[in-house]
């Protein structure tokens, strides 16, 4: 029986830390090449402070920009705030908007400069205005494998939270390895538990990895019965928190090369595959 598997490119998470500012237009070129291969979703841009992000303060310009006529992928926009919320709310073309919610009191901080008993309010609030708006809340829950501050982390935690969301309405979870501190043997504790417990609720990965444990994570997430991956074209991006500046995210072609060879349909135009591969370092080599 064929599992039905999604692929969430994320050129968002790909683009975001790149230093030198990546013209428009070319963030538009990509994305809609990317548009054409047959993902599931595209995470390509956010609504979040130009100051904190600035290689994405284009969003709304890339957003007008981008067509939308000849695929099914839908489109996913990250938010780290109500503001954030509001503002992609308005855009009809967004299907998706995605909020990091981390289970690290520091990194939540840090991130989205709010606790996160006060990010629990942002995800209800967030919650009704996709009811409204006719969106779905994708949340993340970042440092879902450990963490770098020493705030406590076990499998517990990561179920109390979970939890939590989804008594409040979160239909998507993506379990987030925002350092790369993941392991197989996290992956196979944690992920299990998360999809056993909550059936009725999709429950992804978005894993980061230095390229020599890629393949085993996505193993690992792929054994468990995980049928939401995220990842990247060539790996780009990631966070820049990590120890290893090597750990960036999950290889998409490496991913892709994964399933095929495990018999899932992925129903990808290689063709358009091949040529946003052929534009990633245009966009990311300075």
């Amino acid at each position: 029986m064929e599992q039905e598997m999604k692929l969430v490119e994320c050129p968002r998470d790909a683009m975001q830390g790149i230093h030198h500012f990546i013209p428009t237009a070319l963030k538009a070129k990509y994305l809609n090449t990317l548009l054409q291969v047959g993902f599931d979703t595209l995470d390509f841009g956010s609504f979040v402070s130009a100051k904190a992000i600035p290689q994405l303060r284009d969003t709304r310009e890339v957003l007008e920009q981008l067509d939308l006529n000849a695929t099914r992928t839908k489109l996913l926009a990250i938010v780290a705030n109500l503001r954030g919320a509001e503002e992609a709310s308005v855009h009809p073309e967004i299907n998706y908007l995605g909020f990091p919610f981390s289970i690290s009191e520091t990194f939540q901080l840090r991130n989205t400069n709010s606790t996160i008993l006060k990010s629990l309010d942002t995800v209800e609030q967030m919650l009704e205005i996709c009811s409204q708006t006719n969106k779905t809340a994708v949340v993340y829950l970042s440092m879902g494998f450990g963490n770098p501050y020493g705030d406590e982390w076990n499998e517990g935690i990561v179920l109390h939270w979970a939890s939590q969301l989804v008594k409040r309405g979160v239909t998507i979870v993506s379990l987030a390895d925002t350092t790369g501190v993941s392991t197989p043997e996290k992956i196979n504790k944690v992920l299990p538990a998360l999809i056993t417990q909550f059936s009725g609720i999709e429950v992804g990965v978005h894993l980061h990895s230095t390229p020599g444990t890629r393949i085993e994570k996505i193993a690992a997430a792929y054994a468990a019965g995980c049928q939401r991956f995220d990842s990247a074209l060539k790996g780009y991006g990631g966070c820049p928190m990590a120890a290893d500046e090597l750990t960036g995210n999950m290889a998409t072609e490496e991913m892709v090369n994964f399933l095929e060879a495990k018999g899932v349909q992925l129903h990808l135009n290689k063709n358009k595959w091949k040529e946003a591969m052929d534009l990633t370092d245009n966009l990311f080599i300075s």
